[in-house]
């Protein structure tokens, strides 16, 4: 029998989103020059630096390039930016390689096909409440939450509210 997501949140250590559809809504703003513009969530980031500082691994992997993506994650404390990913998988074995983290400790957060391989690899694979119908198939914990409007949020805060680690992180600069 398969645990619950609430049985498997008190073994998370690492958190890992995808960007498009997740951290973002999926949507583009592109400008005449071709720049493309993403929107992000001020609560996920909160969300995001809260777990850097308590002590997770937190790692993007992304198939976008945008380098301002880059620029914003990095001024929440996340080092490991994987960007360009189309086989996620690849990047996924070399973090937790590099790292030495087991899969079960891991919590996933993806939207679409291309996160289908590493999610089915996660302890906790997870998805925001717009993602594909694939995704959510195979999602132990679907968010109430869309994608780049508070999901990220939503399941860093239950993972460190059940490992009593949410009160007392709070630091306004994100």
């Amino acid at each position: 029998m398969q645990k619950s997501y609430k049985e498997i949140m008190p073994q998370i250590t690492t958190f890992i989103f995808d960007v498009d559809g997740v951290l973002t809504n999926g949507m583009v703003t592109i400008f005449p020059d071709g720049e493309m513009i993403r929107n992000m969530s001020i609560k996920d980031g909160y969300a995001l630096k809260t777990a850097v500082m308590a002590g997770y691994n937190v790692c993007i992997i992304s198939g976008g390039t945008n380098e301002g993506v880059r620029t914003r994650l990095k001024a929440l404390g996340i080092i490991d930016i994987y960007l360009g990913a189309h086989n996620k998988l690849d990047q996924f074995k070399e973090y937790t390689k590099l790292h030495n983290i087991q899969t079960k400790n891991i919590l996933y957060m993806g939207d679409d096909i291309p996160d289908y391989p590493v999610m089915k690899k996660v302890g906790l694979p997870c998805c925001p409440n717009d993602a594909a119908p694939e995704i959510q198939d195979i999602s132990l914990y679907v968010s109430h939450k869309k994608g780049g409007i508070g999901c990220v949020r939503d399941v860093i805060e239950q993972v460190l509210k059940v490992q009593g680690k949410w009160e007392g992180q709070f630091d306004a600069k994100i």
